[in-house]
């Protein structure tokens, strides 16, 4: 019997199915089915702050592709306090610590109204790039507009329970003695050094005093001042603790992935929503964090941020979604070297797509054309683009007179036969190979690993190629040593363009030696036989 295919057949389809049945079986309306995703408004959006966003709305529009209205909530954590200043930002920042985001200055000057209004943008940006559509909604406007109202009322009514549940799931005595709430201090402006220590119900405000806080390490001095806030002034902020489940019954939340770094205040988050609040908590599904190459979670504050904008200038967007999208759990490393790779891998999903690949499993297809179709937010284009290896166009590039490095990659290209099906999105990758060049002076490199045949294969073409000087006599070294060693002379050709390219497929081998020059070709080669410890 045929396996079933739910939607495009990806992880994404499935989790919209489980989250379909669930909301059925607790009875609740089905429009819209919401998806949420926070976006950290203290400090600059980094890779996997876009994943998170990206893997919630795949959810929604699994959602919509079985037939049931759904969206994304974008909501922006604006309303947090500094909590330590990010790197590239200098040191005169650290006055705004335990201030909210929202009322410090614009660290670019004047292009936003705050300090995370700034940071949110760009996170903004880098969605718009990628084809998500959401629902946009800032911590600041949605306290100041009285949106949580109701749960904020319900939780500081319901303290004492709070504090128990988060002192069992934690272990945290704190919230059995202040409230999880933080004023905005009404005298220096800071939100995370005010302790909330009584609730006056009937005139539903809060009894503070500016005492200061330990944040990453570092004590902030508050200033001393007692004073009392109305919590329906959005002059505060619910604690973390509590927050998420306010926010996931206001706006009626169905459906929330979460980084593993924040399991804790989402486990304790669900037994509020439903033990306070009366609200069953959204469907979740834990990611891994994407790390840095040293094996550090990239963080906003820290200084290994890779940013989407970092991305963009070498690679498209459909790639990122590729890196984003292709798995869900497990941690990965991350760094500007997966741009090349990822930029080659999206062309092979499209070949699979289009019906260009000799991929043999239908089943395989069907997932691997599904996961390209989530890679365009289910948008995709009618024709594929321009299939080039990116380290080609990389060497094509170092190549080219200064100047004219357009057309003389274009007229290579040609030469080589890229052309004969059109130049869709040609430009855009000669720039990405170009500021690639510029940026890094050099093409990625992955490892090779040869048999001990294989090895004497390349070492074998690398002395065949100094005694020749043609394109043909170069095409024919490779030819000749398949037939001197018994060999498949499409096995070797996959061994020399994943030596010289990175991939295992790439221009006539005889032009490209012409092109790039013998020398350099040789070099290379046996720089990868002893590097493969064969020889």
């Amino acid at each position: 019997m045929p396996k079933e295919i739910i939607g495009k057949g990806t992880w994404y389809d499935k989790a919209a199915k489980s989250l379909i049945e669930r909301e059925k079986s607790l009875g609740r309306t089905l429009t819209p089915i919401r998806t949420e995703s926070g976006l950290g408004a203290s400090g600059f959006p980094h890779i996997g702050s876009l994943g998170d966003a990206i893997r919630n709305y795949a959810v929604a529009l699994g959602v919509k592709l079985q037939g049931y209205d759904s969206e994304l909530v974008a909501f922006s954590d604006d309303k947090d306090g500094l909590r330590k200043v990010p790197a590239g930002l200098p040191k005169e920042y650290e006055r705004w610590l335990g201030y909210p985001v929202s009322d410090i200055p614009d660290p670019a000057g004047d292009c936003h109204e705050s300090f995370g209004s700034h940071m949110t943008s760009l996170l903004l940006e880098a969605l718009d790039k990628c084809g998500v559509e959401y629902k946009f909604q800032s911590a600041a406007k949605v306290y100041e507009l009285g949106l949580l109202n109701r749960e904020i009322l319900t939780i500081l009514e319901n303290v004492e329970k709070a504090g128990k549940i988060i002192k069992e799931e934690l272990g945290q005595e704190k919230y059995l003695e202040t409230l999880p709430y933080f004023p905005i201090c009404e005298n220096c402006g800071r939100i995370y050094t005010t302790n909330a220590y009584e609730y006056v119900p009937d005139e539903h405000k809060i009894l503070y005093r500016c005492t200061g806080m330990e944040v990453k390490k570092k004590w902030l001095n508050g200033c001393g001042h007692e004073g009392e806030v109305d919590v329906l002034s959005g002059k505060g902020k619910l604690s973390w603790k509590v927050e998420f489940a306010a926010r996931w019954k206001a706006l009626d939340i169905r459906f929330e992935a979460y980084g593993k770094d924040i399991a804790d205040s989402v486990r304790v988050n669900d037994r509020i929503c439903r033990e306070i609040l009366g609200f069953e908590p959204p469907m979740h599904v834990q990611y891994e964090m994407f790390l840095d190459k040293g094996g550090k979670k990239i963080s906003k504050s820290a200084g290994n941020v890779f940013t989407p904008q970092v991305w963009f200038r070498y690679g498209t967007p459909q790639s990122l979604n590729l890196l984003i999208l292709k798995r869900f759990v497990g941690t990965r490393s991350c760094s500007v070297d997966d741009v090349p790779t990822h930029m080659d891998e999206f062309d092979h999903l499209e070949e699979i797509y289009f019906g260009k690949s000799g991929i043999i499993d239908e089943l395989e297809s069907i997932k691997l054309s599904g996961l390209y179709e989530y890679c365009w937010m289910l948008k995709p284009p009618i024709k594929p683009s321009v299939h080039i290896p990116y380290n080609l166009l990389v060497q094509l590039a170092k190549v080219a007179p200064k100047g004219s490095e357009t057309d003389f990659i274009r007229n290579k290209l040609e030469k080589y036969g890229y052309l004969k099906q059109g130049a869709e999105g040609l430009e855009e990758r000669i720039r990405f190979a170009l500021n690639w060049l510029n940026d890094f002076g050099r093409i990625t490199k992955i490892e090779v690993k040869m048999s001990e045949k294989e090895a004497e294969a390349i070492e074998s073409i690398s002395e065949m190629l100094q005694k020749v000087k043609t394109a043909d006599e170069y095409q024919s070294a490779v030819f000749q040593t398949a037939k001197n060693l018994n060999m498949s002379p499409k096995n070797i050709f996959q061994i020399l363009y994943k030596i010289l390219l990175g991939s295992s497929q790439g221009p006539r081998f005889g032009s490209y030696v012409e092109a790039l020059g013998s020398d350099k070709v040789i070099k290379e080669l046996r720089k990868a036989v002893k590097k493969s410890g064969k020889k």
